[in-house]
């Protein structure tokens, strides 16, 4: 369920927030297509993208019964 999910939010994310150079915030979610914030955040990067890759990645890079993630993506020991 929560890879279909992310796989959803991944999708979204490339169809929508993908420019030539990088990926954009949006300015107005409710219009199609969704007009640009010509600008990144660094959490996007940093949690987003990351957040994603543990989704779909192999299962042995952090092992989620030995971690936990706080809010800004860092893996931390249980």
């Amino acid at each position: 369920m929560y890879q279909e999910w992310g796989w959803e939010i991944f999708e979204a994310i490339e169809m929508h927030c993908k420019t030539p150079t990088a990926y954009s915030g949006l300015t107005d979610v409710t219009k199609v297509p969704p007009p640009h914030s010509d600008s990144m955040q660094s959490f996007f990067l940093a949690e987003t993208l990351k957040y994603l890759y543990l989704l779909f990645g192999p299962t042995d890079v952090i092992p989620l019964d030995a971690y936990v993630f706080n809010t800004e993506a860092h893996p931390f020991r249980s």
